[in-house]
Formats: C-alpha cells, sequence, structure tokens
C-alpha cells in the first residue's frame, strides 16, 4: 500500500472531489443555482464531504480522522437525500439521478471499509509518533 503524505493523496478524498464538481455542474446548466435553499443545502452538504475528509486527515490522530469520516459519511446520506428533491423538481433526469446516487452509494460504502480499517489498525497517527 503507497504511503499516504497529504490528504490529497486519498482515493476517497479525489472521488468526493467529483461528485462534488459533478453536483456544481448540474447547478451551471439547470435552474438548480437560483434554487437558492436547495442548491446551498447540497453545495454544502456535498462540499462537507471532502472537507471532512481532509480536516480529519489533518488531525493526524486515527480516532480523530475516523470521527471526521463518520461526519463525512453522514454529509453523503444528506447529499443523496437532496438528490432524491433536485430530481423531483426536475433538475435532472432518471439517468443523471441514478448516476449521482449510485456516486455516493459507493462512496459511502469506501468511506465505510477504511473507517474499519482504521478501527482495527494499531496506528494511533503521526501526532502519537515517537522519535
Amino acid at each position: 500500500m503507497a504511503t499516504i503524505k497529504q490528504f490529497e493523496d486519498l482515493e476517497i478524498w479525489k472521488l468526493a472531489r467529483a461528485l462534488c464538481d459533478d453536483i456544481n455542474k448540474i447547478s451551471n446548466k439547470t435552474g438548480l443555482r437560483n434554487d437558492y435553499k436547495l442548491y446551498g443545502q447540497i453545495d454544502g452538504s456535498s462540499g462537507s464531504v471532502m472537507d471532512n475528509i481532509a480536516e480529519g486527515f489533518e488531525r493526524n490522530g486515527n480516532k480523530e480522522f475516523h470521527q471526521f469520516l463518520s461526519i463525512s459519511k453522514a454529509s453523503f446520506g444528506e447529499t443523496r437525500s437532496q438528490l432524491y428533491r433536485v430530481l423531483d423538481r426536475d433538475y435532472i433526469n432518471n439517468e443523471e439521478f441514478n448516476k449521482l446516487k449510485e456516486q455516493t452509494i459507493t462512496l459511502s460504502k469506501m468511506i465505510g471499509g477504511f473507517m474499519n480499517y482504521l478501527k482495527k489498525s494499531d496506528l494511533k497517527g503521526s501526532k502519537y509518533k515517537t522519535d
């Protein structure tokens, strides 16, 4: 396994960033951006996913990272729920919805798997290393 030196190296962060970008592209090509409350909510929750991965990583402790991954995973659930409203308000079609929904489910599972790895790991994080 490659050594991860920064959060940008994490595949889950890269994929969360891509999902956030996909949602932004929808808002640019539809009227979603003018639906201020819904746009603010889905933009915030999708951004929260990648931001919490980054923040947890930067804490340099596995227990804290696990906690932030849990928040990130919950934000995927929130984003997925909001996608239903985006669909119901005709900002996206069923094909776009299903693609985005599958992205959130897949990434949520990946985060869950990473959380399990951290929980079982004997490593505590770089802030606990003694030189």
